[in-house]
């Protein structure tokens, strides 16, 4: 019986290590399908025109060249990512701060119509923004701020997403220790600020990478409200080097690989975080 059973362990072991192997191997090839875009961007920046159409195509850039990226700034490319890092950093402060305000008034205060307010809240994220796109651009005009950074700045701060998820981590705070503080003798904001905010530091972190790579890429809003040409963010101002009957895919790629430098960043500085939020919401669930 004790040979059967160290028998059937080894076959189970066996099992286990086949499984890992599997699931492993499916990962990398996963994780190569994904790259594999970024790869091509950021090699392809650094080939000429007529090998970035070349067929087969070149997987290695074979003679190296800066020309894409001389083409490129040529134009307005620095004021472009300078443009596109104000907006997408100062969008992602503003958004946190009142996300994590206004998630944690709607988890742990109760007022008159709390509830009403959090299911407008969770409404107006299935609300496209084609819909208010009328009315916002009569309050910009109106503001006098059309065809400047804060036309897209302001319409991205109230993000309903952003109070969603933080409400929702907002929730893991003990009442207990809030009504201790209180009795200590601290105020609301001391409260926020030095008991709170340490708790729901994980969710913050995925919202600050959510936020950023949402306002970083959101070409429909930028396309709207900004005209000029110094104006500008980076994925307009690559869009705009398309030509009508020919295409310089080199100078194109070399914007895409500059313009990927901040998301990816942004991701390691807050990777972190982001893991340990997506944790706790899985251990939630």
């Amino acid at each position: 019986a004790a040979t059967l059973n160290i028998k059937g362990e080894e076959k189970m072991k066996n099992k286990v290590k086949i499984l890992d192997i599997l699931s492993m191997t499916f990962l990398l090839l996963l994780s190569v399908v994904f790259i594999f875009p970024f790869y091509w961007i950021l090699t392809g920046a650094f080939k000429s025109q007529k090998v970035t159409i070349k067929l087969p195509p070149e997987w290695f850039p074979l003679h190296p060249t800066m020309e894409n990226f001389e083409k490129l700034f040529q134009n307005p490319a620095l004021q472009w990512l300078i443009n596109s890092i104000f907006i997408a950093a100062l969008t992602l402060i503003i958004v946190c701060i009142a996300s994590s305000m206004a998630g944690y008034v709607l988890a742990k205060k109760r007022f008159y119509g709390d509830k009403l307010l959090f299911s407008i809240f969770v409404f107006a994220m299935a609300l496209p923004k084609q819909v208010i796109l009328v009315p916002l651009m009569k309050l910009v005009s109106f503001m006098g701020i059309h065809d400047t950074s804060w036309a897209v700045i302001l319409p991205l701060c109230g993000w309903p997403f952003g109070i969603f998820l933080m409400k929702q981590f907002s929730e893991n705070v003990p009442t207990e220790l809030l009504e201790a503080a209180k009795i200590d003798g601290s105020g609301e904001i001391r409260t926020f600020t030095h008991i709170v905010m340490p708790i729901v530091k994980p969710g913050l972190g995925a919202l600050a990478i959510f936020t950023f790579i949402n306002t970083w890429n959101d070409y429909f809003m930028q396309l709207v409200m900004l005209n000029s040409r110094t104006n500008l963010t980076i994925s307009l101002g690559v869009a705009t080097l398309q030509q009508e009957f020919s295409t310089n895919y080199g100078v194109i790629m070399a914007g895409a690989a500059l313009a990927a430098v901040p998301i990816v960043a942004v991701f390691l500085m807050f990777q972190n975080y982001f893991t340990q939020g997506i944790t706790m919401g899985a251990v939630k669930g």
